[in-house]
């Protein structure tokens, strides 16, 4: 190949010779080429991020359920540190001796069982307004009468 005989126009080569037909005819031609070449990689990156898009959601996911666990521990925890805490204060100022920290810190115990339930699903909290009218889902109000009688 005599490089004095071609020129490079648009990335391609083309002879220096050729009539202005047949060049147009070639630049089509290369056109035609870099199109198909083009679809063949858009074809291969959309099956790659295809594949991608399927690891990004198993992620999600993964993410997701480790955010749960955080929220959950950290429930718990803050619940027991707050029975413990509120415990020792009672005993320190009211000089209950152990027994504030031991029944308060059980306390703290439970409730943070409860909100770990209530945020797992596994307890329903009750309904806002028999929450304020003081009334429990029974049908009965805070002096243990039913409605009826």
């Amino acid at each position: 190949m005599n490089p004095s005989r071609y020129y490079v126009r648009n990335g391609a080569m083309h002879p220096a010779g050729k009539t202005k037909g047949s060049a147009m005819t070639d630049r089509k031609g290369s056109l035609e080429d870099r199109l198909k070449r083009l679809d063949a990689e858009l074809a291969e990156r959309r099956g790659k991020d295809e594949a991608g898009t399927a690891a990004d959601a198993r992620a999600s996911e993964s993410r997701k359920g480790y955010a749960v666990a955080m929220k959950l521990s950290s429930e718990f925890v803050a619940a027991v540190i707050v029975g413990a805490l509120l415990g020792y204060l009672l005993d320190h100022f009211a000089g209950t001796g152990p027994w504030g920290m031991i029944i308060l810190l059980l306390l703290g115990f439970c409730a943070g069982v409860l909100n770990v339930m209530r945020a797992a699903g596994l307890v329903a909290s009750p309904h806002p307004v028999d929450r304020l009218a003081g009334r429990d889902p029974g049908g009965r109000d805070g002096s243990g009468k039913t409605d009826g009688a």
